[in-house]
């Protein structure tokens, strides 16, 4: 039984386009007995954004408003591009102040995995990558799956992931979970919103990504020293990138050899995460600990904000 709580959208990056599929997330969620707040979100627009970089910066903002009570969830509406432009002007010290140890969960994946490593960098705040309003709660058909998942993680203070994914490699890691889209990781390298994660457990996925593309951004986190300051890096999924006569023979599984061949950690493959119907929900900045085998591989994740 879902308890019924309240749920802020925000709309960082895209505009959505698709209206039908913001009225049923919104229908949805409103049905379950939620509250749901900010829907003003998903009306505003600029050029390609859900308005001007001051109003989407404001709108994560106002989260550091004392005067205000907290949402029990802040809903990411899409993701798509624009988060990056909008880094350089949120209240990190105020949302530090007033979400740090509060039972919130700010949910989103994509373009969304911009503000959760700038969060944690600046401020470390705990996130959580899992669905969002348009792709997931608005679908047009609800995955059980998703929503399991989703529920599970933030109502409990502890959660094992079992996958059903023989693994190449064998792994038996603890550290920080985190991570996302990765081509998001990669474009914030070098920069103030990069968290120097030290002995952390690195989940990655992303959409119509060739896999050369894919092996080219992993090997910029492996160039610039972040892959061996980690102790697993854990594969999401990577659909939409179609492959070419040109490739001769290199897919995806080549490249994950080839990437296997030189990070010097463990490569695990399978993870239920990203651009996907089914996917499961993953705390930003929990502790984590990973067993993989032939059989498939155990992801047990604790110590993270959820709702009591």
């Amino acid at each position: 039984m879902t308890m019924h709580h309240t749920i802020e959208l925000i709309a960082p990056s895209g505009y959505p386009h698709d209206q039908e599929a913001v009225h049923r997330g919104i229908t949805r969620l409103r049905a379950e007995g939620h509250r749901v707040e900010g829907t003003e979100a998903v009306e505003r627009r600029f050029q390609r954004f859900a308005g001007t970089d001051g109003q989407r910066a404001a709108e994560l903002n106002r989260l550091a408003d004392p005067g205000r009570d907290l949402p029990d969830i802040v809903l990411a509406v899409r993701g798509g591009y624009g988060a990056v432009r909008i880094l350089h002007g949120l209240d990190y010290h105020s949302l530090q102040k007033r979400l740090a140890g509060q039972p919130i969960a700010l949910v989103g994946h994509s373009d969304f995995t911009a503000i959760q490593l700038a969060l944690y960098a600046q401020a470390g705040l705990t996130t959580f990558g899992g669905p969002m309003l348009v792709s997931d709660f608005g679908a047009p058909e609800l995955s059980s799956f998703t929503m399991h998942h989703f529920w599970n993680a933030l109502s409990k203070p502890e959660f094992t992931l079992k996958v059903d994914a023989p693994q190449a490699q064998h792994a038996n890691a603890s550290g920080m979970l985190w991570g996302g889209n990765l081509a998001m990781l990669t474009s914030l390298v070098g920069t103030p919103y990069m968290p120097p994660v030290e002995g952390g457990i690195l989940f990655v996925e992303d959409i119509n990504e060739q896999p050369f593309r894919v092996e080219r951004m992993l090997y910029q986190l492996h160039l610039s020293g972040i892959l061996a300051r980690q102790h697993a890096l854990v594969l999401g999924d990577f659909s939409g990138g179609r492959s070419y006569d040109y490739d001769n023979g290199y897919d995806f599984q080549a490249m994950v050899e080839q990437v296997r061949s030189v990070v010097g950690i463990p490569v695990v493959t399978g993870l239920p995460f990203g651009h996907i119907d089914n996917m499961v929900t993953l705390p930003f900045g929990a502790q984590a600990h990973l067993k993989a085998d032939a059989h498939g591989f155990e992801l047990t994740v604790s110590d993270y904000p959820y709702l009591a």
